[in-house]
């Protein structure tokens, strides 16, 4: 049985810097030319998420011509990791930690000056209350969207580089670019014991990028033979 789906909705995103890292490529950041699907998902959840919706994208239009900025900046290669509960309650020796020891330089290759239009609509979910429907989250994302409300900072890929995220209304033309992206991130479908990476065959129409339905699954390996 086919969930209910909204109309669609659209959201502009755009920002100084983008980058869209492509998962193949593990050490040094290199961007795909064009947003991925679940980077667009992100925009929409940030304006707004709810147990009751999940976000479908359908098509992403460039609206301005796809630059690469390359340029480098220090990474730490760990995460600081948190104390253990019984370390915190019954003390004990903390492992310190410091950045400086753990910092290296990595090129980035990401996108610079970007805009896009999103295409997208969301389908009630399974943990949908009685009291809601389509028609009140329609309103409640377009009367967020209009304001600038957000749950937390949209970002381009990366969670430093911000996105402003606006309503549509009279958006340039889409981009003259047509070219053949090759395989592309649809998402990652999380699991409690291993996630699996999504992917598509992803082409730029006239600068717009139509999202299918469903992906491929494939395993990092194929991906990393294919590229």
């Amino acid at each position: 049985m086919s969930l209910p789906r909204s109309p669609t909705l659209r959201l502009r995103a755009r920002g100084p810097l983008a980058c869209f890292t492509r998962p193949e490529l593990k050490v040094e950041r290199v961007s795909y030319p064009v947003m991925t699907p679940s980077a667009a998902r992100g925009l929409l959840e940030a304006v707004l998420w709810k147990p009751a919706i999940h976000w479908r994208i359908e098509r992403i239009h460039v609206l301005k011509p796809i630059r690469f900025l390359a340029f480098r900046r220090n990474e730490v290669g760990h995460r600081a990791v948190a104390p253990a509960a019984a370390v915190v309650r019954d003390g004990g020796p903390v492992s310190p930690y410091f950045a400086d020891d753990d910092r290296a330089q990595r090129n980035t290759l990401a996108l610079r000056d970007v805009d896009y239009l999103i295409e997208a609509r969301f389908e009630m979910t399974a943990q949908a209350g009685p009291l809601d429907n389509l028609t009140k989250f329609v309103e409640i994302f377009e009367r967020r969207l209009a304001k600038g409300q957000c749950f937390h900072q949209p970002y381009l890929g990366c969670r430093e580089l911000a996105a402003e995220v606006l309503p549509v209304a009279d958006p340039p033309p889409a981009e003259e670019v047509t070219q053949d992206l090759g395989l592309m991130l649809w998402d990652v479908e999380y699991a409690p014991k291993r996630n699996r990476p999504l992917f598509f065959h992803a082409r730029l129409e006239h600068g717009v990028l139509a999202v299918p339905d469903e992906p491929h699954a494939l395993s990092a390996q194929t991906v990393e033979g294919a590229a």
